[in-house]
């Protein structure tokens, strides 16, 4: 197994570093962009990272670095809390890591049989309590708002049927079931399960209220002039980053003659060089296809004052209360 970080070189030139800064890597995975970081310039990097096997692992980079990394478990929407100190940089790189997709055992991915698990700190409810213990309209709402998958209703009934005549376990078999409801792959590019497993996935472990709570944590820690680097990988993730930092560049947009300006806001708390979003050339997809979907956005923090937290997307309420129930 191999972990290719995604947008390296772009994310580097984002985050700029220099020697005796202090960076942030929230989500430290396989390490690619901390070894990075290190590796370019005398500086310091603090990881975090909610998986411990990625600090297992981490481990040998710590060895190697010394005093230049610290490792720390924890989430990263607690990145504000874990690391009280002002910061030059912070990288988010919200995708799942190489590692936890190749290991069957962690339940990811279905290009790999095994258990239906797919939580990152391997505590809490799993896909398979959410699959087999969710009611029919609240599976249907995960898929749907967290896959964006137009087939929502259908694949929910279908997994209800399925697990009446015995529960749902593996990942192989919870894809077939996916693919049978929607009457197969139908010449599409992508398995048809892929974006029930991306739903489950944000599901359990709360991906997308943890992105949001990261962005606002690396806002309030991060020092006058100081970057923050986001690769994301879906729709969701990047909608989520975009408006972050639009709105705190002051880019929600002018109204019309049909209707008037936004009230102002707070004063822009990060300043964008671009507004927008770098993608893996055809090289870097070419060696690593799992990039192509990649996204990068990147913000210079300014010397005004963080803004209120940023919300995430959520569930209806009632889906959410019942996912709620089961941890």
């Amino acid at each position: 197994m191999s972990h290719a970080p995604v947008l390296l070189r772009e994310a580097l030139a984002a985050l700029a570093p220099k020697a005796g800064e202090v960076f942030v890597d929230a989500t430290f995975g396989g390490g690619g962009y901390t070894r990075a970081l290190l590796g370019t310039i005398d500086c310091r990097v603090i990881a975090i990272d909610r998986d411990p096997d990625a600090l297992a692992r981490g481990a040998a980079l710590a060895d190697a670095f010394g005093p230049r990394l610290t490792l720390i478990p924890g989430r990263f929407g607690d990145l504000a809390e874990l690391i009280p100190q002002m910061v030059d940089g912070v990288v988010l790189d919200v995708g799942v890591s190489s590692f936890q997709l190749d290991e069957a055992e962690r339940g990811f991915s279905f290009q790999h049989d095994g258990p239906l698990d797919m939580r990152m700190e391997k505590a809490g409810p799993s896909a398979a309590d959410a699959v087999n213990r969710l009611s029919e309209s609240a599976l249907a709402d995960v898929i749907y708002f967290f896959g964006e998958d137009d087939d929502a209703r259908r694949i929910a009934r279908g997994v209800t049927q399925a697990r009446a005549a015995a529960p749902i376990v593996r990942t192989a078999a919870f894809a077939e079931i996916v693919e049978r409801a929607v009457g197969g792959r139908r010449g599409a590019r992508t398995h048809p399960a892929t974006k029930t497993f991306q739903a489950l996935r944000i599901l359990v472990n709360d991906e997308l209220a943890e992105l949001a709570r990261a962005l606002s944590a690396a806002e309030a820690r991060l020092k006058p002039g100081g970057r923050l680097a986001v690769v994301s990988f879906h729709s969701l993730e990047d909608r989520l980053v975009k408006t972050f930092l639009f709105d705190r560049a002051g880019l929600r947009g002018a109204g019309s003659r049909h209707a008037p300006d936004a009230p102002a806001g707070p004063a822009p708390s990060f300043s964008l060089q671009t507004r927008k979003t770098i993608a893996p050339g055809e090289a870097e997809i070419a060696a690593n296809p799992r990039a192509r979907s990649a996204s990068l956005r990147w913000g210079v923090r300014t010397d005004a004052p963080a803004w209120p937290a940023l919300a995430a997307p959520e569930l209806p309420a009632k889906s959410n209360a019942e996912w709620r129930a089961l941890g």
